[in-house]
């Protein structure tokens, strides 16, 4: 094996912009499935083992459980915000330049087998019933060694590329489970999370009109919670950016190769959406309801895969290891401290649109301004 280059352009870190500092206040091929419901129930939140693929079924994640905004309301059509789309298995470089001919310098080939990937970011909306969950009398913490994609090599999930030999292992009840707080006194907890951003913070309590906008603030953990109890997992590095390149088309950006502009139709991105802003890219303002970039859509019709927010992914940040078949980097060293994370978001520049670009790397514990979610499932 041998360490990747990792993108051979310079690092996004050096050319966001400050309104996507981390941590800040902001200032071809297959055609795919497409189901109005996300499919097989791979446990909820009662499972023991919520990677587990059960086919699919006519049941509503538990986070698009009833008509809400920001749960059954989301893009253009009104559709279901839990629409999960079926992605084909292959093979493509996650490495690559882009020029007047298309992709060039292919480098770091990985292939990944067919799962599902959600056309939105998680919203508010849906946020909301899972903190309902865990502020109940029943909410519990996912179950140790859930999360897993149990789908593959034989239900023992992604091959480790920190491990040789190893696999996924999945939620670690012991070390992460006092990250999610649990029972009716956890609300004020949870309030005091989500609005740790302050005026680029999404959420607020009680429900207003930001239910259609993605959910900010959330840490790594929260987001990984977040997708078990909803059926699913976080999907790897390998398997977003599969996604967002068009696999083996390789795209520039998720829809193709035209300029995103600037009138919010490819991506929510550079401080264009809140036009009454300025040159001020402070506050959730900046952020649209999910979906609104329409002709952003990527290869498999999922939506906001470039700006908007940054995405969290399952690996810890390390260089690509090569070969990667249905691999994520999953062993924490001391040289691999953030989890990754990728997409762009509403004040990046337009280089932080493109779909091999690595994005941040971020502290799991940190509650970001800039970075949202979505979660994959089991096909």
């Amino acid at each position: 094996m041998r360490l990747g280059v990792q993108l051979a352009a310079t690092s996004l870190m050096a050319q966001l912009t400050l309104a996507c500092a981390p941590g800040g206040d902001v200032g071809g091929l297959p055609e795919a499935k497409e189901a109005g419901v996300a499919g097989s129930r791979e446990g909820g939140a009662s499972s023991t083992d919520s990677g587990a693929p059960s086919g699919r079924d006519a049941v509503e994640p538990p986070s698009c459980a009833f008509s809400a905004t920001g749960t059954s309301s989301c893009g253009a059509s009104g559709e279901s915000c839990c629409t999960s789309i079926e992605v084909p298995s292959g093979t493509y470089d996650r490495t690559y330049s882009f020029g007047d001919a298309g992709a060039t310098n292919p480098a770091d080939p990985a292939s990944v087998s067919t799962f599902r990937l959600d056309k939105y970011l998680v919203t508010v909306g849906r946020f909301r019933q899972f903190v309902k969950y865990l502020t109940g009398t029943a909410g519990a913490p996912p179950a140790d060694g859930s999360g897993i994609h149990r789908h593959l090599n034989a239900g023992r999930g992604l091959a480790d590329s920190g491990s040789a030999g190893s696999f996924e292992t999945g939620w670690n009840a012991v070390g992460w489970g006092s990250e999610i707080p649990t029972g009716p006194g956890a609300a004020s907890t949870w309030d005091y999370n989500l609005t740790d951003c302050l005026s680029s913070s999404t959420w607020t309590n009680p429900a207003g009109t930001a239910e259609d906008l993605p959910i900010t603030c959330v840490n790594w953990f929260e987001a990984y919670a977040f997708c078990i109890w909803d059926g699913g997992f976080l999907p790897s590095e390998a398997e977003w950016e599969y996604v967002a390149a068009g696999g083996g088309q390789q795209r520039l950006y998720p829809w193709g190769s035209t300029d995103p502009g600037t009138s919010n139709e490819y991506a929510i991105y550079d401080c264009n959406y809140d036009v009454d802003a300025g040159d001020d890219c402070a506050g959730a303002p900046n952020i649209a309801p999910v979906g609104t970039a329409t002709l952003g859509a990527a290869l498999w019709s999922q939506l906001d895969m470039a700006g908007e927010l940054f995405e969290w992914n399952l690996d810890w940040s390390a260089p690509y290891v090569d070969p990667c078949i249905d691999c994520a980097y999953l062993t924490s060293t001391q040289s691999f401290t953030d989890r990754v994370t990728r997409g762009g978001c509403y004040g990046g520049i337009t280089s932080s649109l493109q779909a091999a670009n690595r994005g941040l790397l971020e502290d799991p514990t940190d509650h970001d301004s800039v970075i949202g979610f979505r979660c994959a499932r089991s096909p």
